[in-house]
């Protein structure tokens, strides 16, 4: 392969994934114009258009698309082996990138990677709370973190945390103006705290399960969150009943602050999993996190 392929195909990957040729040129450390010349250079060379130009956005034509599937995860794997090479040595080093919910981040992720990663210090993690299902491959991302049952097949998973129940509460204040529900369909005349998922579009239906039955409830509610720790605080300060982790809200029931409602219907969910790409060559920082996160100690 000619040397100046492999330069201009470097180029042409981070053209696409930036969508621009001026975020590309910045990521590139190179004038928009070189860039725009070693695109041309390279187009010419295949004998193919790779890319459409408005001027307003850039984006692979059906051939740039083909060659970004096929040659941009091999430059990753060099990346990666290179990176491996480089961190055998005693130091490690290296950015992680964790998409994870908040509850995941301050229950699990934080409590066991702050008593690892100070014995790395040049070991970064950077931590994104998200309540969408992220595809961490095309977000860059190196673990994600969700439910067992929402882990992607073709994904390495890792359990760290025990099967989770989730649970419906809500304040004595609230309890005492709006009598509790006897059953999942009374919720439908209550104020209900809800949560955004921006995945999926829309409100989450609450999943409730009693034996063998199992009942989705789309409640309604004078507030919404995208996060459980806001909506928490909302039942707590007595706003409505809430659908949250049944741990999270246990010290607050404990206290007095919030009491179980309809404790009959909490469903269990398989407990936290980390998840990354299978394909990609792990590198030492990232086997040390993932060591530090699963061990349960």
């Amino acid at each position: 392969m000619l040397r100046e392929n492999v330069t201009d195909l470097l180029a042409f990957i981070a053209v696409a994934q930036e969508g621009s040729f001026t975020r590309a040129a910045a990521r590139l450390g190179m004038s928009q114009s070189a860039l725009s010349h070693a695109m041309r250079a390279l187009e010419a060379r295949m004998g193919v258009k790779l890319l459409n130009r408005t001027t307003r956005s850039v984006a692979p034509t059906a051939a740039g698309e083909r060659l970004m599937q096929t040659v941009a995860p091999r430059f990753e794997e060099i990346e990666s082996e290179l990176a491996a090479v480089v961190e055998t040595r005693d130091n490690p080093t290296g950015t992680i990138r964790i998409t994870a919910t908040d509850y995941a981040i301050d229950t699990v992720l934080w409590p066991r990677l702050s008593k690892v990663l100070p014995a790395y210090p040049n070991i970064k993690v950077e931590f994104v709370v998200d309540y969408g299902l992220t595809d961490i491959v095309a977000d860059r991302f190196d673990i994600g973190v969700r439910w067992g049952d929402q882990v992607a097949k073709d994904m390495i998973a890792v359990r760290i945390g025990q099967d989770a129940r989730l649970a419906i509460v809500g304040s004595p204040e609230y309890l005492a103006k709006h009598p509790a529900p006897k059953h999942p369909k009374d919720l439908l005349n209550h104020n209900c705290i809800k949560l955004r998922l921006p995945t999926l579009g829309g409100v989450y239906a609450w999943e409730l399960k009693k034996g063998s039955r199992n009942m989705q409830v789309r409640v309604d509610g004078q507030f919404t969150f995208n996060g459980a720790y806001q909506m928490l605080n909302a039942a707590i300060d007595g706003a409505g009943l809430a659908f949250v982790p049944e741990d999270l809200a246990g010290q607050h029931v404990l206290a007095g602050r919030l009491r179980w409602v309809l404790p009959d219907w909490y469903p269990t969910f398989p407990g936290l999993h980390i998840f990354f790409a299978s394909r990609r060559e792990y590198s030492k920082a990232l086997s040390i996190v993932v060591d530090a996160l699963r061990n349960q100690s």
